[in-house]
């Protein structure tokens, strides 16, 4: 079976496409970049030097993938034992140098996800069957291990480390340097080794365009889950003890409620 190579693809002369793999339109390969069989590129796609997309990744449109870049190689788990798996990569992503994706394993569902118009800077680590919403920005160097979750908008301080099964909640913020090795709660900032929740993600929210009256209603879930001395329970009772929530505050309450690590403490828990 020939390559498939949809018209205004650009290919150098020292890149290899496996027979199989499916090359989208306006699609350019770099130098000594490695595609391998059954590998899917939609259109508009970059795909920089000396990079590999290793068999059973399928990619959307829109995407740029810096130099030495290398996703879908074999997960980092000792129990996969070469059965078949994948990652799937949505639109308009920024994948910059050495990044890495791992493929999923059997144990967790056999792909690992990302979801469209995200950044992952120089050196970034995807772990094996992680699941990665949109608009998520993970800085320099950042290890995000196996199974983890991010939900939309989250953002990562660089060179932190994700363990794993951790989940971050959508629009969070985990500082610079930090080890997570509990779960952070949507809207919520956290930092530290390990992180603990330092307040709201304000700034974040403002440029989200969450209202003025939602911000409010998170930072009144913040004290009550942080700043009363309640257990999860306890905090998630009173949480709802107000009516029924708005959408966001109902989200997080969620978030809370199915936390199988646990949510992370906060500072002055901490201290105690």
């Amino acid at each position: 079976m020939s390559t498939v190579i949809r018209p205004a693809a650009t290919i150098a002369p020292t890149a290899f496409v496996a027979p199989t793999a499916r090359i989208g339109l306006n699609v350019e390969i770099g130098p000594n970049v490695i595609i391998e069989d059954g590998v899917i590129i939609g259109d508009n796609c970059w795909i920089g030097a000396n990079s590999v997309i290793h068999a059973g990744t399928l990619m959307g449109s829109g995407n740029r993938v810096s130099f030495g870049a290398i996703i879908g190689q074999e997960p980092q788990d000792l129990k996969y034992d070469g059965e078949e798996s994948g990652v799937t990569i949505g639109d308009n992503n920024r994948i910059r140098e050495y990044v890495t994706i791992s493929r999923g394993t059997a144990g967790g569902g056999g792909v690992t996800r990302v979801g469209h118009n995200n950044l992952f800077m120089t050196g970034v680590h995807i772990g094996h069957d992680s699941q990665l919403g949109s608009h998520i920005i993970i800085a320099n160097a950042c290890a995000v291990a196996g199974h983890v979750v991010i939900e939309d908008g989250a953002v990562i301080g660089g060179l932190s480390g994700l363990h794993q099964f951790t989940r971050v909640g959508c629009q969070a913020m985990v500082g610079a340097m930090s080890y997570l090795t509990n779960d952070v709660p949507p809207f919520v900032l956290a930092e530290g080794k390990p992180a603990r929740a330092r307040g709201v993600n304000i700034v974040g929210l403002r440029r989200s365009g969450m209202t003025a009256g939602d911000r409010l209603e998170i930072q009144r879930a913040f004290r009550v889950l942080y700043r009363m001395g309640l257990n999860r329970g306890q905090a998630i009772e009173r949480l709802l003890d107000g009516g029924a929530p708005g959408l966001e505050l109902a989200h997080l309450i969620q978030f809370v409620q199915r936390s199988e690590r646990g949510i992370c403490r906060g500072v002055k828990e901490a201290a105690q």
